[in-house]
């Protein structure tokens, strides 16, 4: 359904969409693994990946977003990531803030049909 949200409980985008995957597989549902991948493949747009982070506290680490399927795999492209920093002596340290790929997002004529424009310095990240 188009404005739908759920939460899944994953270590990655991609895990998500593993666990997306076993789920449907112990529900006992009869399905080829392909046909239910590419369900998850036509059901979703965006992945938003939040992580608990070394000194307890949550970030925006990944927003990704499902860009269709090739073969058997589900694609992805990152539009966000947070890098890491290096910490204090070089061990690593926090996550860096949000930062755009530079990869424009596929789903942006659906957010145009709906009203939202966005300059496409949201996705290059220069003003």
């Amino acid at each position: 359904h188009d404005g739908s949200l759920t939460t899944v409980h994953a270590n990655s985008a991609r895990d998500a969409l593993h666990r997306l995957e076993m789920l449907v597989l112990m529900a006992g549902v009869e399905l080829p693994v392909k046909a239910i991948r590419e369900q998850i493949a036509g059901g979703f747009d965006l992945l938003v990946h939040i992580a608990r982070l070394v000194d307890g506290s949550r970030k925006v680490t990944q927003i990704t977003e499902i860009t269709g399927m090739e073969g058997d795999v589900v694609t992805l492209q990152d539009l966000f990531v947070a890098p890491a920093r290096e910490g204090a002596g070089g061990e690593p340290g926090l996550l860096g803030p949000l930062a755009p790929t530079g990869l424009r997002p596929n789903f942006l004529h659906k957010l145009m049909a709906n009203g939202v424009d966005l300059p496409s310095s949201a996705w290059l990240g220069h003003a």
